[in-house]
C-alpha cells in the first residue's frame, strides 16, 4: 500500500507548505508566461459539426483509430479506414533510417494517403517527444521532467516546449504524447524520471507551463503541436508488487522486453500498470491537480494510464473518463488510449474490452497492430446497440475540434511539411537553452570544504566512470530507442567529458578512466556513478535504487589516493548513496542531462552557481521508500527543497 500524505498533525502541514514554498519561490507571479486563456474548443464546434454531418459510419470510426507506421501491412490502410491518427512509438524508425529528411517524408507520405479520402480529412502524426523530439537523430534533447522540476522555472520549461515544437514541425509531426504530469509517490518506479516532482503543486504548475509551450497562444499556428497530458490517472501512485525470479513483464499482448529489475536478492519489484489504492480524496488531492491545471492551459488531448484504480482499469472507467474528467473538469478536447492499452481491460475479449473503454468516454484507440480488428469491432458495437451512436459522435466531434483548432482544415495551408524548418533543427541556438536547463536542474546535495566549484586551472583533474563520457547514459530512455541506449554514436551532441575538456584553462591535464584506476597524483576526481544503463517502462522498475558495488569500490579506491573526491549522480531518480557519503567531499545530483553536457561543466567549475532544488525527496535507505515529504515519520537523507549552492 502507497504512503499516504499525514494531514493529522499542524508541523506536518507546515512542512508541506515551507517545502513548496522553497520550491516555487522564483516563480513568482510568472510574469513573461503565456497568460492568455486558450481558446475554447467548443468554438470549433459548428465546424466539425457540419463536417460529423457528412461521414458515414465508417468513416467516424475511422478517425477514432490511430495505427503505427511501422505496424500497419500496407500504408493505404490509412486510407481503407479512414484512419485518424498515425504515430511513431519509441525506437520505431523510417524504413530508410533515422534522418531528418527520412521522418519528414515519412509525414509527408502518410499525410498525402490521407487527403485522397472522400473528405479529405488530415490525420495527427502523434510521438513520444518527452524531452525534445526525441526520436530523432540530431534532435536538441533537454533534461528529463525529474531534473526540470528542480529548475524553479515555468518560463524556461514553456521555453523548452515551444523548442520541441518547431522541431516536431521540421520533420511534420504535429502531436506529442506530452507533457507527462504524473504525481510520483514511490521511486522504485520505471518512470520516477518522466515526473516532475512527488508534489501535485509543481507537476500542476510545470505540465501547465509544458502545455503552453507546446502549443503556443493558438494551435493553429505552424509552429505549434497538440499536447497530450498523461499518463490520467495515478499512474505515479500504484502499490508495489513483489515477486521472485527474472523476466519482462507482459501485459495485453505486449511485452516490455529485457530482464526486469531487482534486488539483490531476486525479488523482482513491479509497480508499471499496476492499481493505485487510496480513496477518491487522496486521488483529489495529490493526483488530479496537474489535469486540472492543463486542462485550464487548453491540452487538446488527454491520455488514460495502463493502470487501475481500486482494482478498475483507468481505461475503463466511465467515472474518471467522464464524469470526472469531462464533465467535473470540463475537458472537450479528446482521450486517446496508451499503446494496445484496451486490449488490457479484458484479453480475452478484445471486441468487449472496446466496448467498455468507448463507452466509458474514450475517444481514440492507439491500436498500433490491430486497427483493422477494432474497426470492424466497433462498427459491429454500433450496429448491435451496444455502443451507441451518440457517443461516436461525441468522440468524433471531439477529435474533429481538436484538428480544426490545429488549422488542419485550413485550405490556405499546406499539408506537406514546411521544410525549411530543418535549417533550425537542433541549432545551437535551441542547445544553448538545453544547456541552461541542464545548468538550472543541478541540485548541489554536499560540499565540504568548497571542494566546488573546480577551478579551471587546476593542474590534473581525474574524471572517472561510464556516465561521464556517453551520451546514451545521460539522456536515459526515450532517447532514440524506447528504452534508451548506451553509446556515444547514439545521437549528435556533448559528452560531460567533453565540457569537462571544453572548460578549463588549456594546460589543464583532464586524465578519464572508465573504471576509476589511475587517479594517483591527480588534484581533484570528478566521478560519474548512480544507475549504469538507460530504461523506461517495464524494465526501469527497481527493488534496490543502491549504487553498485563496483562504484563504491570506485569511489574508495580514488578517495584512498588522498584525492578531493567529486561524486555526479546520473540518474533517473534519487539513488541511495550512504556508502559513498563520507567518502565524497562533494554531492551532485544531475539526473538526467540530455545531450548538453556542457551545462554540468558550467556548474562544477563555476560558471553558473547551483540553483536546483529537490522536487523529490532524497531517502537515506530502501527500507524508507515510498517516502514523500508530509509522511508522519518524515526522516530523509535530504529534504523535499533542499539544494545548496555556492
Amino acid at each position: 500500500m502507497t504512503k499516504q500524505i499525514s494531514s493529522h498533525t499542524r508541523i506536518t502541514t507546515l512542512l508541506i507548505v515551507i517545502c513548496i514554498a522553497v520550491m516555487l519561490a522564483s516563480c513568482g507571479t510568472m510574469a513573461g508566461l503565456s497568460q492568455s486563456k486558450p481558446k475554447s474548443l467548443l468554438t470549433y464546434d459548428e465546424q466539425a459539426k457540419e463536417i460529423l454531418a457528412t461521414m458515414t459510419l465508417d468513416e467516424k470510426i475511422g478517425q477514432m483509430i490511430q495505427s503505427e507506421y511501422v505496424g500497419m501491412q500496407d500504408k493505404n490502410d490509412i486510407q481503407k479506414y479512414f484512419l485518424g491518427s498515425v504515430l511513431m512509438g519509441g525506437g520505431s524508425d523510417p524504413a530508410a533510417g533515422n534522418s531528418l529528411e527520412a521522418w519528414t517524408d515519412v509525414y509527408d507520405e502518410v499525410q498525402s494517403i490521407a487527403m485522397k479520402t472522400r473528405l479529405g480529412i488530415p490525420v495527427m502524426y502523434g510521438v513520444d517527444a518527452v524531452h525534445g523530439h526525441s526520436n530523432v537523430i540530431g534532435a536538441t534533447i533537454f533534461p528529463h521532467n525529474i531534473a526540470l522540476g528542480c529548475t524553479n522555472n515555468p518560463e524556461l520549461i514553456e521555453k523548452i516546449g515551444k523548442i520541441t515544437a518547431i522541431e516536431m514541425q521540421a520533420t511534420g509531426m504535429n502531436w506529442t504524447f506530452a507533457p507527462c504530469v504524473t504525481v510520483v509517490r514511490d521511486e522504485r518506479w520505471g518512470r520516477t524520471y518522466e515526473g516532475f516532482s512527488e508534489e501535485p503543486e509543481i507537476a500542476s504548475i510545470l505540465g501547465a507551463a509544458s502545455t503552453r509551450g507546446l502549443q503556443g497562444n493558438d494551435l493553429s499556428d505552424p509552429l505549434a503541436v497538440a499536447a497530450c497530458a498523461k499518463h490520467y490517472i495515478a499512474d505515479g501512485g500504484t502499490s508495489a508488487v513483489t515477486s521472485q525470479g527474472r523476466g519482462g513483464p507482459a501485459f495485453g499482448g505486449f511485452n516490455f522486453g529485457g530482464a526486469a529489475m531487482t534486488t539483490r536478492g531476486g525479488t523482482r519489484v513491479t509497480l508499471n500498470a499496476g492499481n493505485s489504492e487510496f480513496d477518491e480524496d487522496t486521488l483529489r488531492k495529490i493526483h488530479l491537480p496537474p489535469y486540472k491545471a492543463c486542462v485550464d492551459a487548453g491540452v487538446a488531448t488527454i491520455m488514460p494510464s495502463y493502470s487501475s484504480w481500486n482494482g478498475t482499469k483507468c481505461s475503463a472507467s466511465k467515472f474518471l473518463l467522464t464524469d470526472l474528467l469531462k464533465g467535473e473538469l470540463g475537458f472537450k478536447g479528446f482521450l486517446i488510449s496508451d499503446y494496445n492499452a484496451i486490449d488490457q481491460i479484458n484479453m480475452r475479449n478484445f471486441k468487449e474490452a472496446i466496448a467498455i473503454s468507448i463507452n466509458a468516454g474514450m475517444d481514440m484507440a492507439m491500436e498500433p497492430t490491430r486497427y483493422a480488428e477494432f474497426f470492424t469491432f466497433l462498427k459491429e458495437l454500433v450496429e448491435e446497440g451496444t455502443v451507441p451512436m451518440s457517443r461516436i459522435d461525441d468522440a468524433v466531434t471531439r477529435i474533429l475540434r481538436v484538428k480544426i483548432a490545429m488549422g488542419l482544415f485550413d485550405d490556405s495551408r499546406s499539408h506537406l511539411t514546411d521544410r525549411k524548418l530543418h535549417e533550425i533543427f537542433g541549432s545551437k541556438e535551441h542547445r544553448k537553452v538545453a544547456r541552461q536547463a541542464v545548468r538550472e536542474s543541478l541540485v548541489l546535495l554536499k560540499n565540504n570544504n568548497e571542494v566546488l566549484p573546480v577551478a579551471k586551472n587546476t593542474k590534473k583533474i581525474f574524471v572517472a566512470g561510464i556516465n561521464g563520457n556517453d551520451i546514451g547514459n545521460q539522456c536515459g530512455g526515450w532517447t532514440i530507442q524506447w528504452q534508451g541506449q548506451s553509446g556515444n554514436d547514439l545521437t549528435e551532441g556533448t559528452t560531460i567529458l567533453q565540457g569537462i575538456k571544453d572548460i578549463v584553462s588549456s594546460d589543464t591535464e583532464v586524465v578519464y578512466s572508465r573504471d576509476g584506476s589511475g587517479a594517483a597524483g591527480s588534484d581533484v576526481a570528478i566521478v560519474f556513478v548512480g544507475e549504469e544503463r538507460p530504461y523506461a517502462e517495464g524494465s526501469g522498475d527497481n527493488g534496490d535504487l543502491s549504487l553498485s558495488a563496483q562504484q563504491v569500490e570506485m569511489i574508495n579506491s580514488i578517495k584512498s589516493e588522498g584525492i578531493p573526491v567529486v561524486a555526479v549522480i546520473i540518474s533517473g531518480r534519487p539513488m541511495i548513496i550512504g556508502d559513498i557519503l563520507d567518502k565524497a567531499d562533494a554531492i551532485v545530483a544531475a539526473w538526467y542531462p540530455g545531450t548538453e553536457g556542457q551545462g554540468v561543466a558550467d556548474v562544477l567549475f563555476g560558471d553558473y552557481k547551483p540553483t536546483g532544488k529537490l522536487s523529490f525527496t532524497w531517502p537515506k535507505s530502501m527500507d524508507q521508500i515510498p517516502i514523500n515529504v508530509g509522511d508522519s515519520d518524515y526522516d530523509p537523507l535530504y529534504e523535499f527543497g533542499f539544494g545548496l549552492s555556492y
